[in-house]
């Protein structure tokens, strides 16, 4: 039971006034608001909805399945679309050998820290140490070069739902920063680099498109700098969206081209139709179960989670309010014809019929687990053939005939991710600060705003801004130079070098 959740480490039960007697009537209310600590509430909300249960193993977490049916909804869309372009599913082994990993120098310095080893089988030490994947080029790019001997043999499309693990030990957070994660990763092979150029975006579109048409999240598409990219990569893009309440950056997903450098380390080599040798070029993409840990922090509130209609296991919950006296059959009957004829109208629908609690405690606790509708049905509403409806995003109440209720319930779910997408999005440029000088820098900085500069694009000057923004906080550094540029007029300096300036790039403190 959700009253009886195991409480997340370092969270006493604080707090005044409303909130007391919302834990002293239900036991489910939240120990902190979101604009006090942002970071014990992020801690609460995820385990008293039930999205994920606290592991003996830092940094690893159960993943519940309120949580799972979230990432089943993206993963069917993602799917779908990569099949749609010619990109297959295919399964490689979590174990890597210690002589591949080291092939790849570059690629795999930027992972060394995190990668975890198997040294021990039982009590027997293993003659060869084994890698535990923290990525999958260095897995599967020796069979790439076995496969791809001809042009014919291109492209070769191949994607992967896994995991993978990187022993990180700075602050754990669930989903956001954790040893092991769910992800898919893709991983392509073309015979030219224009090909590999229209892939990366195209599936970057489709990056953007998880975060705003399912998780209602705005996020801005962009280019990482040469400092931030993909270690061993040509370029990497990505997409970015931002927490207000932290002020800072989150890469949200990633698509890079990784050129012919992975191609020369592992041969993967072909005959074009000039029959000449050549090298292929490839592409690697993903996203993670980060992107639910972004939903939550960007639309919780101080009641809980807060789901978008698309993501959500149930859309839709219906919860009978019986008086004293009141026909009880009558009310849950129309409480089950309620759920049936809307699950026949492709909507996820439960009824909460337990008679061990209280109508108000079943809406703190469908409140707390982030349900974007609830119905109420008592005896007025059996009497007036009408129900009525709780919207979880702005607690809204409307009554509505039965009759209209399936047109009206998709119009109030499709209403509910917009008004989420635009107040999240009006919070995120709220935010945006644009500024030309370091002062204004600075001082943007410490309001924790997103900072959009113009840049000269040099990476000493980027490690000098990170040196100099170095403190409790966490650096600045660059988050991206959108892909869309705002106007850059002939003249403009480069904000921390005084050099002329060559783009707009985002800038701030990220996760």
């Amino acid at each position: 039971m959700a009253n009886n959740v195991k409480k997340t480490p370092n969270i006493n039960a604080k707090g005044g006034g409303k909130k007391k007697e919302v834990k002293k009537e239900t036991g489910l209310g939240l120990s902190y608001k979101k604009d006090e600590n942002f970071g014990e509430w992020y801690s609460e909300v995820v385990v008293n909805s039930e999205m994920i249960e606290y592991y003996d193993i830092s940094g690893c977490y159960i993943l519940r399945p309120w949580t799972m049916s979230v990432w089943e909804i993206m993963q069917a869309f993602f799917d779908a679309e990569i099949k749609k372009m010619k990109i297959k599913n295919c399964y490689f082994p979590l174990f890597v050998s210690p002589g591949v990993l080291q092939r790849e120098k570059d690629h795999i310095e930027g992972f060394a820290p995190e990668v975890a080893w198997v040294t021990k089988s039982g009590s027997s030490d293993l003659e060869i140490p084994i890698a535990i994947r923290p990525t999958s080029e260095t897995v599967m790019y020796p069979y790439y070069s076995k496969w791809i001997r001809g042009h014919r043999d291109l492209p070769l499309k191949l994607n992967q739902w896994c995991n993978v693990v990187r022993w990180e030990f700075s602050n754990p957070t669930p989903f956001i920063r954790s040893r092991e994660f769910l992800w898919q990763e893709g991983h392509t092979a073309f015979a030219t680099k224009e090909e590999a150029d229209v892939e990366v975006l195209e599936i970057l579109e489709l990056y953007k498109r998880i975060y705003e048409e399912y998780l209602a999240i705005p996020v801005v598409k962009g280019k990482k700098s040469e400092l931030e990219k993909f270690a061993g990569g040509l370029y990497t893009t990505s997409v970015e969206a931002f927490i207000p309440n932290t002020g800072r950056g989150i890469q949200g997903a990633t698509s890079h081209c990784l050129g012919q450098n992975f191609a020369k380390m592992f041969e993967i080599n072909f005959e074009n139709e000039k029959g000449e040798r050549a090298m292929a070029w490839q592409n690697s993409w993903a996203y993670s179960t980060r992107t639910i840990g972004v939903m939550v922090m960007v639309h919780g509130d101080d009641k809980g989670l807060v789901l978008p209609p698309k993501v959500a296991s149930v859309q839709v919950i219906v919860i009978p309010v019986p008086y004293k006296d009141a026909d009880t059959k009558a009310i849950f009957d129309a409480c089950s014809t309620t759920v049936n004829m809307l699950t026949e109208s492709g909507f996820r629908v439960e009824a909460d019929l337990r008679d061990n609690y209280s109508p108000g405690w079943k809406y703190s606790h469908w409140e707390m687990k982030g349900v974007p509708l609830r119905i109420e049905i008592g005896p007025k509403d059996v009497a007036k053939s009408q129900v009525r409806v709780v919207r979880r995003d702005n607690f809204a109440k409307i009554d509505i005939p039965t009759s209209t209720l399936v047109e009206e319930v998709k119009d109030i779910l499709v209403n509910i991710h917009q008004s989420l997408f635009d107040a999240a999005k009006q919070k995120r440029d709220e935010c945006i600060k644009v500024v030309h000088t370091w002062d204004e820098f600075v001082e943007a900085l410490n309001q924790k705003s997103l900072i959009l500069a113009p840049w000269c694009d040099e990476e000493d000057v980027e490690k000098d801004v990170k040196a100099r923004t170095k403190g409790d906080m966490g650096a600045a550094k660059t988050l991206c130079s959108p892909l869309d540029q705002p106007e850059l007029p002939e003249g403009t300096l480069c904000f921390a070098s005084g050099k002329p300036a060559k783009k707009w790039t985002y800038w701030g403190r990220s996760y």
